[in-house]
């Protein structure tokens, strides 16, 4: 993941989650479980939403952007799922410079559960119609897995969301940063050079 800190907004840019890859083993009431999305899965979600919104945490009191208020793109590519968000939030670019930003999570639900026994165990779960919620941008170390149960009119939906870990790439753009980081030293000896020799 890149992230980019500007004067007054920070860019974050990578992806939230793979298609086609088995996930790692977790855990669900239903027992242990390993998870494939498969390509496409994210895309027809996109065509579907009316808005996704940007998160902190997964904190719906923290929205830090949507779709529709321009600040966020998400596209599926061969990857996966891969967000570019503008954010201005202060207390996030401070999160950014300070190197606290820990991953992306998307929070999903998850429209025709098909499951199937594996080995030792440990079932097979494959997404490939979901509902995309929101996605966020997280400071505290992802959880994979958790679920939560909310009413939809008179039904409820059990939403989930997953998580990934990224090592961030971290550019510095501010006026702060780039007079930081320009080391003058060897124009300040090669100037006492020529101070030496006269100017010559």
């Amino acid at each position: 993941m890149r992230i980019e800190i500007r004067e007054n907004q920070v860019l974050l840019d990578g992806y939230v989650n793979a298609v086609e890859r088995e996930s790692r083993v977790l855990p669900s009431p239903r027992g242990r479980f390993k998870e494939k999305i498969r390509a496409k899965t994210f895309e027809r979600a996109l065509d579907k939403a009316e808005n996704v919104y940007l998160l902190f945490n997964h904190d719906k009191n923290r929205k830090l952007g949507s779709l529709q208020e321009g600040n966020l793109q998400l596209y599926e590519d061969n990857i996966g799922l891969r967000a570019i968000a503008h954010v201005s939030d202060e207390k996030i670019i401070q999160k950014a410079k300070d190197g606290e930003l820990k991953g992306w999570s998307f929070g999903f639900v998850d429209n025709k559960p098909l499951w199937e026994d594996g080995e030792d165990g440990i079932q097979k779960r494959t997404l490939e119609d979901i509902e995309l919620l929101e996605v966020s941008i997280l400071d505290i170390t992802p959880a994979y897995v958790a679920t939560s149960i909310e009413a939809r009119g008179e039904d409820q939906a059990i939403s989930e969301t997953r998580a990934a870990d990224f090592k961030a790439e971290i550019e510095n753009r501010t006026e702060e940063a780039r007079s930081k980081d320009i080391d003058y030293s060897l124009y300040e000896k090669q100037i006492e050079l020529l101070k030496l020799k006269g100017g010559k």
